[in-house]
């Protein structure tokens, strides 16, 4: 049956089960003001539910700071279906909702479980999932939830959200909204007519349908109270003010005329946010009052007891909190504390019990802080945030409660509450510190400023925290350093007064670290010897970390927050292998924990090392799967890794435009390093398209700013700009430069590469001798981009040397390497060479299936390369049964039966996902490509 003038709304929610009983995933946000009717649409839905499976929360006011509660609730029913989620996600989901100890879980990782039960819930039947007042819903459910509802395509899963709708920044905005107004004149006459049943003056009658604007509740609560002759004049109409504020005036006018027993008790259930009719009697004898207590609440419609203790609408709830004494809610919740079972729920019993303090109280305070570890256990940073704000609100000594708000601020700001957070840190300076609790202050406040804008306040702000706290606490010092050194190479030139090198001199001066030191500490005394002193003083550390690095010892905390310095100085060291085993073990570990803020820098890193290996379909599907993470999260990350594909790739025009893009994006961003590695891209571009002039000029931008990249990157670029542009003068410096790098590394890589450069500068036999020698060692590792780059500039030389044959022999094996990895500029700079040389080679390009979708391509890759559709779900944020969707179409697109005819059907190469996945697994393999190898002595 259709609600009273809710014709369209109604149809819009019977489309939504029609969508839904077809096997889509459809979602709706109902918004609007209080008593507009959202809730009762929401009960039509479920009304029209049949042969769906109907699961509801509601958000409760009061209920906000417990972490996950909201979820918990909308779950509840599921739960016996938790075993058929992954692992990770079982395990997530079990900590998040206490039912399980464990680490901390990602919030995400948590919404990828939720997601998971869902569809696992919607396996049988489709799922009506109804989530009334979401504006209460707790932080971490809300985040969940919208994840969630980004998430689902072809689950048969249907979310419905009511909220109010507000003039701040809308909760759930982008999601597909349905915007629930007043009634028409003619249905808010009727629908009052329906409560009136006597005679009653037009003009008032007019005037409470203008004043309540159509709203339901307000039409059906607004004549309660008043008699006849107050409604027959409107002598008894309140006065002009807010509509959510004249509904709950009416419901305070009913509530004055009740009994004080029956008062309480009202009192009592809105103090208690479960509904639990159990602890509300409880805590009702405590205070004396009686069952026959409830019966002029029933009578009087305000409140019902059955499963669950429910009031008729929110507004009421509100009302009758808030027109009580601060007495009167002290001495409720001091009876719902007493009547909590502190082994059951030890939560709630410590938040009755602080809202019960009348002042300072170390027991109850100390009984928050159990709370806010708790929290901060299940994931619920905010929840932890607020328990140890109001810890420290009611802790009596100065020093304690310095350091519970300076834990409630670091809380704060980790959930993403910067405002909050700096609100905090102002009220902790403001007040008597000591020395340590000042430099924590710092810290935090360094912390937020990169964690916020990455910009140019991070790197001084972290320095002078380091500084204080050197002689304070030497370990938390030295971290800071290597966080400050992270800021400024991340800043980069667009650094105020504090750059990279001076942050890395201040680190030098720092105390020594504790023996035996960590791989942090090595780390930090490697690159600031390498950025002061050069590679040559530096490398001896920075190799003794990168063991560190790759031991057992090393613990996964650890390794999340410094693996991608260490990737870095391993690049700076030439050292591929263990580069290739580090990001591998960086994307492992952020998987694992679900640490999905740490993934989208540990992917872009693997996916480098892929680059560099000459995969660059294993590359593209990462940086696809940066996009997935960053879409899923709502996260924002300059297009690093697309920025490099495109440049191997060396398709011109599409790159320039990602380039320019990228260049205005990055400088607003205030990311420094992001200028360099634009103009690097820039310089690897043009000089496969063999525009080596501009290929001078941006490289020669990245050697302005030797800090901002691994600084050798810039100069083999450079180098073979200014040989092919004949602009080599003045050349001998960077080569010296890159020798001095490439000799401190020492690996086959480096040595190659300086074999090669040398090779572009000298003549004769001592030039061929170099090519030679570069493609011998290039041929012994996996850099195989590197080897295909020194055949075709040996073939290069020789053409110009007039040895035609010889020449045609390196730039066929040039051209097929990078037609074969799909390095399409060097690949026609080959094909263009050898045509000089009268040979004509066929222009080819990697075979794409561009009848794919986006995501169907990135998810035939992923099958193809022998993941199940869990894992492939989990690897995109998306359910299995969506997975299974896109492959459907990807097998009717190509024309295919299996998942087994994908290999034939796509590019790629099994030899490169295996190996990856050995690596990931811990076993990396040693030693260079087979094929590369092979390549490298028959052209000898």
């Amino acid at each position: 049956m259709a609600l009273q003038g809710r014709r369209s709304e109604c149809e819009r929610l019977d489309q939504l089960l029609e969508v839904l009983r077809a096997g889509e995933s459809p979602t709706l946000v109902l918004r609007g003001e209080p008593g507009i009717g959202k809730s009762a649409l929401l009960d039509y839905l479920a009304g029209q539910s049949s042969g769906c499976l109907v699961a509801r929360a509601a958000g409760v006011q009061s209920e906000m700071e417990l972490a996950f509660a909201g979820l918990h609730q909308l779950c509840a029913p599921m739960l016996d279906r938790v075993d058929c989620l992954p692992a990770p996600q079982r395990a997530a989901l079990g900590t998040a909702f206490g039912l399980a100890s464990g680490a901390a879980p990602d919030r995400f990782l948590v919404g990828l479980a939720v997601l998971g039960l869902l569809s696992e819930a919607a396996d049988e039947r489709p799922l009506v999932c109804l989530v009334d007042d979401a504006q209460w819903l707790d932080r971490e459910s809300v985040q969940a939830l919208e994840f969630v509802a980004r998430r689902l395509f072809a689950d048969s899963v249907g979310l419905v959200f009511a909220v109010r709708r507000t003039g701040e920044e809308q909760l759930l905005a982008g999601l597909p909204e349905l915007l629930v107004e007043g009634l028409t004149d003619h249905d808010a006459r009727a629908l009052l007519g329906s409560v009136i049943r006597w005679p009653m003056d037009e003009q008032v009658r007019d005037q409470i349908v203008a004043e309540t604007r159509g709203n339901p509740l307000a039409l059906l609560e607004l004549p309660r109270g008043l008699s006849p002759e107050d409604l027959a004049g409107g002598f008894g109409l309140p006065g002009a003010r807010g509509l959510s504020g004249r509904i709950e005036a009416s419901f305070r006018r009913r509530l004055a005329a009740l009994p004080a027993a029956t008062r309480c008790l009202l009192l009592v259930a809105a103090a208690e946010p479960v509904g639990d009719p159990l602890l509300v009697w409880r805590a009702a004898a405590y205070l004396g009052i009686g069952i026959e207590a409830a019966e002029a609440a029933e009578s009087e419609a305000l409140l019902e007891f059955g499963a669950r203790v429910t009031f008729r609408h929110p507004l009421a709830r509100s009302a009758i909190y808030w027109s009580a004494s601060a007495v009167q809610r002290r001495r409720v919740h001091d009876a719902l504390g007493e009547a909590t079972d502190p082994g059951i729920d030890p939560d709630r019993r410590a938040w009755h019990r602080a809202q019960a303090a009348l002042g300072p109280d170390g027991d109850v305070a100390s009984e928050l802080e159990r709370s806010a570890d708790r929290a901060r256990r299940r994931g619920g940073l905010a929840a932890s945030a607020a328990f140890l704000e109001r810890s420290a609100a009611l802790t009596p000594e100065p020093g304690r409660r310095a350091e519970r708000r300076l834990a409630a601020a670091q809380a704060k700001a980790q959930s993403g509450a910067v405002d909050a957070a700096l609100g905090l840190l102002t009220t902790l300076e403001a007040g008597p510190l000591d020395d340590l609790r000042r430099a924590q202050v710092d810290l935090l406040r360094a912390q937020i400023a990169f964690a916020v804008n990455r910009g140019r306040d991070a790197p001084p702000l972290l320095l002078t925290a380091a500084k204080r706290l050197e002689p304070l606490d030497v370990g938390l010092a030295r971290e800071t350093y290597l966080e400050a050194l992270q800021a400024a190479m991340f800043v980069g030139r667009l650094a105020g007064g504090v750059g990279v090198l001076e942050v890395a001199q201040a680190a030098r001066r720092a105390p020594p670290p504790a023996q035996p030191p960590r791989p942090a500490d090595l780390l930090l005394d490697g690159l600031a010897l390498l950025i002061t002193e050069g590679h040559s003083a530096g490398a001896p550390i920075l190799k003794q970390a990168l063991r560190a690095f790759r031991s057992d010892e090393i613990s996964n905390d650890e390794a999340l927050r410094w693996l991608w310095l260490a990737c870095l100085a391993a690049v700076d060291l030439w050292d591929h292998e263990t580069w290739d085993a580090l990001s591998a073990r960086h994307v492992q570990l952020a998987r694992d924990a679900g640490a999905l803020a740490v993934l989208p820098i540990a992917l872009i890193s693997r996916m480098a090392v892929h680059l560099w290996a000459g995969e660059l379909a294993a590359a593209a599907a990462l940086v696809d799967e940066v996009e997935a993470v960053t879409d899923a999260t709502g996260g924002h990350l300059a297009p690093y890794g697309a920025l490099g594909l495109a440049a191997w790739r060396g398709r011109k025009a599409d790159a320039v435009e990602l380039i320019e893009t990228s260049r205005k994006e990055v400088m607003a961003r205030g990311e420094g390093q992001g200028l360099a590695l634009v103009d690097w891209t820039s310089a690897v571009l043009y000089n496969g398209v063999g525009c080596y002039e501009a290929a001078l000029d941006a490289a020669q931008r990245v050697g302005e700013h030797p800090h901002e990249l691994p600084s050798a990157w810039g100069l083999v670029e450079l180098i073979e700009a200014a040989t092919r542009s004949g602009k080599a003068t003045g050349v001998g410096d960077a080569l010296q430069r890159l020798a001095e790098t490439t000799r401190a590394g020492g690996t086959e890589w480096a040595l190659g590469i300086e074999a090669r450069s040398r090779a572009l500068l000298s003549k004769g036999e001592a030039a061929e001798c170099l090519y030679r020698e570069a493609i011998d060692r290039l041929g012994r590792t996996r850099v195989r981009v590197e080897l295909a780059r020194a055949h075709l500039l040996y073939g290069e030389w020789l053409r110009r040397e007039r040895r035609r044959v010889d020449a045609r022999r390196q730039l066929r094996t040039a051209h097929d390497l990078l037609s074969t990895m799909g390095m399409e500029g060097f690949a026609e700079r080959a094909r263009r060479e050898l045509r000089a040389t009268g040979e004509t080679a066929r222009k080819r390009s990697v075979e794409t299936s561009g009848q794919l979708t986006a995501q169907e391509a990135h998810v035939a890759r992923l099958a193809r390369d022998g993941l199940s559709n869990p894992e492939i779900g989990a690897r995109l944020f998306i359910t299995s049964r969506t997975v299974q969707y896109h492959l459907s179409k990807v097998f009717t697109k190509l024309g295919i039966s299996s998942r087994l005819q994908l290999a034939r059907a796509l590019p790629g190469d099994a030899e490169t996902v295996e190996r990856d996945e050995q690596v990931q697994r811990g076993s990396p393999q040693r030693g260079g490509q087979p094929s590369a190898s092979k390549t490298a002595t028959g052209s000898r």
